[in-house]
């Protein structure tokens, strides 16, 4: 398989405006077959305009996009029969039963999956005569991912996938944007969400202010800015700042109330933070570490914390 076989989205200086703001400013990136790709970033960074214009929903002003070597406008019914498109859930009625709508959509292309092992996997068996309306957020998720892809796609975009879900049926829905990977199917998601992007993404492109700002494997991003690791804990009693400072190793320490977060390289970070602590005989509790993540990237490429 040649390189071009391997891309399945081919965007190239993309712009669109609207009036007085530039939402989408020159994006540049690709899809490769077989891979979940991840768009992060801030609501209002330009997320959903792109993957509105890759899915041919809306008409770019300016560069060139490609979706499994067809243009998303010119082709767009040769095109709709080989992707899947999550819709939001104000596109179905209240009143339609799960089956109802899986049958129906079924009905609109050539080779569709069986929507009957749709639903099992997607945990719908029990409500299968349940009406839309009155299924929980993340039941009504699980039918929306079910109707993207009912399609048998061989691409499938995935827009804001789990807002306004609990975190248990949050990961729900991740386990199942695996398997439709798993199953042969390249993934295509937009999120606000950086542990979303960083859990699910093969490659993840972080967006802000319609621009992307860096593109590469989560990994290697957090490993690009140097972050120093950090041990967490809560300080019982007095606690000079200089007994944790002068460890060995310690970059930083920000003491705030009780909670004290100590910088520094990973290796034997921990033991020399116990160690300190002991020696000066200060009592502490809920000690945890945290590693770098794409929020921590977030803010060195922006300067600025994640905003919702």
């Amino acid at each position: 398989m040649g390189a071009q076989d391997r891309v399945v989205v081919g965007v190239r200086d993309l712009v669109k405006q609207y009036p007085g703001v530039r939402a989408v400013d020159g994006v540049s990136f690709e899809v490769r077959r077989g891979e979940i790709f991840g768009m992060v970033g801030p609501n209002g960074a330009g997320k959903t305009t792109t993957i509105e214009c890759v899915e041919g929903l809306r008409r770019p002003d300016g560069g060139t996009i490609e979706v499994l070597g067809l243009d998303p406008l010119r082709d767009r019914y040769e095109l709709r029969a080989r992707i899947g498109v999550q819709f939001q859930s104000a596109a179905l009625p209240d009143r339609i039963r799960v089956w109802e709508a899986l049958d129906l959509f079924s009905g609109f292309y050539p080779h569709p999956a069986k929507w009957e092992r749709l639903r099992e996997q997607m945990g719908l068996a029990e409500k299968r005569n349940a009406f839309f309306g009155k299924l929980s957020g993340g039941q009504k998720q699980r039918v929306l991912i079910a109707l993207a892809l009912v399609s048998s796609p061989e691409l499938v975009f995935l827009d804001e996938l789990t807002t306004g879900l609990d975190p248990q049926a949050r990961r729900a829905m991740w386990d199942e944007v695996r398997t439709a990977r798993q199953q042969g199917t390249t993934v295509y998601l937009t999120t606000h969400f950086m542990e979303e992007a960083e859990r699910l993404c093969d490659r993840v492109a972080i967006v802000d202010h319609g621009r992307i700002v860096a593109l590469d494997t989560p990994q290697r991003l957090v490993d690009s800015i140097g972050a120093e690791h950090r041990v967490v804990f809560e300080v019982q009693g007095d606690l000079d700042e200089a007994t944790l400072r002068d460890a060995p190793g310690v970059v930083r320490v920000e003491m705030t109330g009780e909670r004290v977060t100590v910088y520094g390289p990973e290796d034997g970070l921990v033991g020399r933070v116990v160690t300190a602590l002991e020696e000066a005989g200060t009592r502490f509790a809920n000690l945890r570490t945290e590693q770098p993540t794409l929020e921590d990237v977030f803010l060195a490429l922006t300067g600025k914390e994640m905003r919702n």
